[in-house]
């Protein structure tokens, strides 16, 4: 048995020794190299171009603008938001949306050629009064917008505005949460290269099917003349989840000119170019009865949007999740404004759904004087609290128990206790994320010298699928896991579900589980064995007492190789569902940290961390905790230090790089992050019992530490980032 065993990276070698190739790493002989121009205002249109004086720039092939690029082919109408990040494909007119936008694109025999000419590009702009999204109005998502399928922008059950009215007790608030990026280490990238009628592009992506897709309809071809390569991706977080106008801009870009090129956003395009966490505000009521019981749930939330889209950031999804409740009433709003459109970001929905809900309970537990820990007990959902639907797995009790007991909750002592200049607190919050299934295929090949391939065209933006889908089939097959090798990241390859909504553990692994039983099979087979009465263990195939080595039976029916093709369907051959339509299908937590406060210098640390998971069947402990960890580093970023700001008065990012973000580094986090996992298995998720990590690990971390600081100080932060000035004494 492999599955369940802490297996090292089996990728770690090729990326830690730079033998891995990322996108931006690949070289197609004749390329060249494209370097946005980007709007300098927010709003308005081009008027005209001059491209002469870039054109004189040694090195440089050619400067495009909107006049020169192609126009979409009415087969693009087709494709829908998501998997399009956005409708809008800049440099197909002149209007202009947002400070970054591309309005030109400079072509040069080197980067280095290409960026000058860049800064010699002279554009003329129509200004136009610009929309502050942070402060813009606060509307209906329209009702068009491709993101309406993601949730429910209102949801009701029962009168929870009357019930909330009459409660005998009240807690809440607003809850505010600032833009912020993703800054994956590696920025997005693609080059695309034709030959006649066929694209070739490799690409930065979460899922090279949808590029595949999205790009054979910008240019009316059939998808099988795409092909989209992705071997490395190097973190995605969601940025990269969709598909974004530069990558169908380079690709029309290298059409134009008929040569490959190769683009590479700069750090600050990243924050101009792809999406970001959006803005929110979220008003979270909670009502209760004298003994704690809630009685209402009441939460409102906005998000700041694009001119041209409408994003939703379905905050208020935990609140019809976590706790049960006789009353519900949820609605989400937009503001939109001129910027560009947000996107998924680690824990999307959820994460900033139980930062706002985490804080509200906590102020609940206090105003009833009760142990937060005790109040979440006494509205335990045994059942989904939106629709009464059975959980399809679900040991959040087991996780609570475990997490105080490492911890030392119940032990801990009460608000405001000093370690020299620090007040020290602790706080909870609740952990939840919504899972997804996709579809998918994968084909194992068993060699009879005892090795085997995976090949699916999955993508790995380092969370560790090259090694759970080896290390999978290395299960079934009776191998080791190293002598499985996984191929992916190709879409000529099997189709594999997409790298985001906690779902490719669901799909793919399922996948590669069937494939490679089919492969026992072929060996059962050959060795005249019923299928259903084997075993395969160390190279050999077992069956009541009598062995057979695989090499054996493989030479001795004159073949070399033997393939399994296996693949994971949902009902009615959907795209992607959310599981088991009878049961409600979740990952939980809880998270439990210490925090320090020094109020003279308003400086916040993290002491320790514990986190306790009911997440399904985890597939390697290893990675699943490394997964955990950098989710907490995630979640403490979130708390604690990241914004990107919106300068209202040139309508653009502020600090658009790494130089003026502050993120979490070494020196932020402490050695003692404590991570467990109950012991589940979810048969209704899929046939692994396993469900999605990456995003739940983020979620419930922010409100956890703003319950810290409240236990610290009794200063209740309603707002992120939890930085200096909010907690100096002076304040």
């Amino acid at each position: 048995m492999t599955i369940g065993e802490p297996i090292s990276r089996l990728d770690g070698p090729a990326k830690v020794t730079g033998a891995a190739r990322y996108a931006a790493d690949q070289y197609v002989a004749g390329q060249l190299y494209g370097v946005f121009v980007g709007s300098t205002v927010p709003a308005g249109a081009v008027e005209r171009i001059d491209v002469s004086d870039a054109l004189q720039e040694p090195g440089v092939f050619r400067v495009l603008t909107a006049a020169d690029m192609p126009r979409l082919h009415p087969d693009f109408d087709a494709v829908t938001v998501p998997p399009l990040a956005t409708r809008f494909v800049p440099m197909q007119g002149n209007e202009i949306h947002h400070t970054g936008q591309p309005v030109a694109m400079v072509l040069a025999q080197t980067l280095e050629a290409a960026e000058a000419a860049a800064e010699r590009v002279s554009v003329a702009y129509r200004r136009a009064p610009f929309v502050v999204p942070d402060t813009a109005s606060v509307e209906e998502p329209a009702p068009d917008s491709g993101y309406r399928l993601m949730g429910d922008v209102t949801f009701r059950k029962g009168d929870a505005v009357e019930e909330l009215a009459h409660a005998p007790v009240r807690a809440g608030g607003s809850y505010v949460q600032p833009s912020r990026h993703n800054n994956p280490m590696e920025p997005s990238a693609i080059l695309a290269a034709w030959a006649d009628d066929r694209l070739t592009v490799y690409d930065s992506v979460q899922h090279v099917y949808a590029v595949q897709s999205t790009l054979a309809a910008v240019f009316g071809l059939q998808p099988a003349h795409v092909r989209v390569i992705a071997p490395h991706t190097g973190g995605g977080f969601g940025a990269k989840a969709y598909i974004w106008p530069h990558e169908i801009l380079t690709a029309m870009a290298a059409k134009v000119c008929g040569r490959p090129v190769k683009l590479v956003l700069t750090r600050a395009e990243m924050y101009t170019v792809v999406g970001y966490q959006p803005r929110m505000v979220q008003e979270v009521r909670l009502g209760a009865d004298a003994a704690g019981h809630l009685t209402a749930v009441v939460h409102a939330a906005d998000n700041v949007t694009s001119m041209t889209d409408d994003y939703i950031e379905f905050g208020s999804a935990p609140s019809k999740a976590l706790y049960a409740t006789p009353t519900i009433a949820l609605d989400q709003r937009v503001r939109r404004g001129h910027v560009n459109i947000p996107t998924f970001m680690r824990s999307p929905i959820d994460g900033p759904g139980t930062w706002a809900l985490g804080s509200a309970m906590d102020e609940l537990a206090h105003a009833l004087g009760q142990d937060p820990l005790v109040l979440r007990l006494a509205n335990y959902a045994e059942t989904d609290p939106g629709d009464g639907r059975p959980w399809s797995s679900k040991k959040l009790r087991e996780a609570y128990e475990e997490g105080a007991r490492r911890f030392g909750w119940r032990e801990r002592p009460r608000g405001g206790t000093r370690d020299g200049d620090w007040l020290i607190g602790c706080g909870l919050a609740d952990c939840t994320q919504g899972q997804f299934r996709f579809p998918s295929q994968a084909r194992v090949r068993l060699k009879d010298d005892g090795t085997a391939l995976v090949e699916a065209g999955y993508v790995d933006i380092g969370a560790g699928s090259t090694t759970i889908f080896p290390q999978i089939a290395a299960d079934v097959l009776g191998l080791e896991p190293t002598a499985v090798t996984g191929v992916s990241g190709d879409s000529d390859l099997p189709f594999a579900g997409p790298t985001y909504g906690s779902g490719t553990t669901i799909g793919m692994g399922a996948a590669v589980q069937d494939a490679a039983r089919k492969v026992v099979a072929h060996l059962a087979e050959l060795a005249g064995w019923p299928a259903e009465g084997v075993q395969a263990r160390e190279g050999q195939l077992h069956h009541q007492g009598s062995s057979r080595a695989f090499g054996d039976l493989m030479r001795q029916a004159g073949t070399r190789e033997l393939v399994g093709e296996g693949a994971f369907a949902l009902p009615g051959n959907a795209f992607a569902d959310a599981g088991d339509a009878t049961y409600s299908t979740r990952t939980f937590g809880v998270m439990f940290v210490e925090v320090g406060v020094d109020p003279e210098l308003g400086l916040l640390r993290l002491r320790r961390a514990t986190g306790v998971y009911s997440a399904g069947r985890i597939i390697n402990p290893r990675t699943a905790r490394s997964q955990m960890i950098g989710g907490v580093v995630w979640g403490w970023g979130m708390a604690a230090m990241e914004a990107s700001r919106y300068e209202p008065v040139l309508g653009r990012w502020l600090s658009p790089d790494l130089a003026g973000v502050a993120l979490p580094v070494n020196a932020d986090i402490p050695p003692d992050i404590d991570i467990a996992f109950v012991d589940e298995f979810d048969k209704h998720a899929g046939p692994l019992g396993a469900k999605g990590i990456g995003e739940l690990s983020a979620t419930g971390v922010a409100a956890a530490v703003a319950n810290a600081v409240f236990d610290a100080t009794g200063r209740r932060i309603r707002e992120l980032p939890i930085t200096p000035e909010k907690l100096l004494e002076s304040h």
